[in-house]
């Protein structure tokens, strides 16, 4: 397996004349936590489409450790969890885990499951209702829990925090760190630019469908002098909006 878990090559893409990424080159090694940061419709999500070969992209190439990313095989490696998360809202909660973990092809372990729903603070009710009865809060932390009991190599989570409480926020950021520990990668998308700070090893700024910054956060405050990540990726997008 690549020591590089994803690499973006000179990608292009654009929806009606309307330029969405362009030019973006990216790499993110293998055990790395990598944070994708950028203003609503910068490209954030429309990049992790084109990673899981959700939509064409214009040119350039995508690779997978080391896999280009059209080949099926190339996401066995992965779990993911979109933005807008809505399981089918018929399923219970166990029915979707056993639905999830069975195209994972990994097996339904209830034991784990007890134990992530725990750690995820989802009271284990949750696993004989049906999702429609869920709230957002409780839908995000399946969604969660259904990817982390996967036990794949690289983990892409778009805007994971999304809907959670604080303490609920906390603990899924404890068991990010237990993947970090056994060499787990996880790139994901976040406007909480704390949580940034807090995980990552390296980040990347995407602004306009463009790279604006790869490095580690403390990198980017010391580039624009600041002493906060906010302030710092202001300076950045405010750069670029100048000159543009």
């Amino acid at each position: 397996m690549s020591d590089i878990a994803l690499r973006f090559n000179n990608i292009a893409k654009s929806f009606g004349g309307v330029t969405a990424l362009a030019d973006f080159s990216l790499e993110v090694r293998r055990g790395e936590f990598f944070g994708l940061v950028g203003e609503n419709g910068a490209g954030k999500t429309t990049l992790i489409k084109c990673m899981l070969d959700f939509c064409d992209v214009d040119s350039g190439s995508i690779e997978i450790f080391g896999v280009p990313h059209t080949d099926t095989a190339a996401r066995g490696w992965l779990a993911f969890l979109p933005e807008r998360f809505n399981p089918p809202f018929y399923l219970t909660g166990r029915d979707f885990l056993h639905y999830m973990l069975k195209l994972h092809r990994t097996p339904y372990d209830e034991t784990r499951v007890t134990r992530m729903f725990s750690a995820l603070d989802l009271d284990l009710s949750a696993l004989t209702k049906p999702a429609r009865t869920y709230s957002k809060g409780m839908t995000q932390k399946l969604g969660l829990a259904a990817c982390l009991l996967s036990g794949k190599d690289l983990y892409v989570l778009d805007e994971p925090t999304s809907g959670l409480d604080p303490k609920a926020r906390a603990l899924l950021k404890r068991e990010l760190r237990e993947l970090r520990h056994a060499r787990h990668t996880l790139f994901f998308t976040s406007h909480a630019l704390a949580d940034v700070a807090e995980m990552c090893d390296r980040m990347a700024i995407v602004h306009g469908g463009r790279l604006q910054f790869a490095g580690a956060p403390d990198e980017l405050t010391r580039k624009f002098g600041t002493s906060d990540l906010e302030q710092a990726f202001l300076a950045c997008i405010a750069g670029t909006d100048a000159a543009a």
